[in-house]
């Protein structure tokens, strides 16, 4: 499945929450908030076996090419299970709450207070995507 939003309102402080299940064969996901395709800056990627990596959380940021990967151990995803998770981020950095509580952060490497394009691609379904 691949979806783009495009002309959201996503601005510091406000709270996105997303809930998807991901598919039973699922190699992996991704979710990018940015400006567009080619400026994102939260690419957020559960990865089950893809890439040569299993069972990691990798987050990066694009603008002019891929800038250094943050990878996260902690891995609350399931094939074929439900999922929530929430993204809120100031000027400096993001923070994400996966499923089971668990509180990660990626920093805000543009620094920008708002942004308007959510991109989703991937073995998920996304059930709904809430954004206040």
């Amino acid at each position: 499945m691949v979806f783009t939003i495009k002309d959201m309102s996503f601005k510091a402080g406000m709270e996105m929450k997303i809930s998807g299940k991901v598919k039973a064969d699922c190699d992996g996901f991704s979710i990018n908030v940015g400006h567009d395709t080619d400026v994102i800056a939260l690419h957020f990627n559960p990865r089950f076996n893809q890439r040569g990596d299993n069972n990691i959380i990798v987050c990066n940021s694009k603008q002019g090419g891929w800038g250094d990967e943050h990878r996260e151990k902690c891995f609350p995803f399931q094939q074929g299970e439900e999922f929530k998770l929430s993204i809120t981020f100031n000027n400096g950095t993001f923070f994400i709450k996966l499923p089971e509580g668990t509180m990660m952060s990626f920093p805000n490497r543009f620094g920008d207070d708002a942004f308007k394009h959510i991109h989703v691609a991937g073995d998920v379904k996304i059930l709904s995507i809430k954004v206040k």
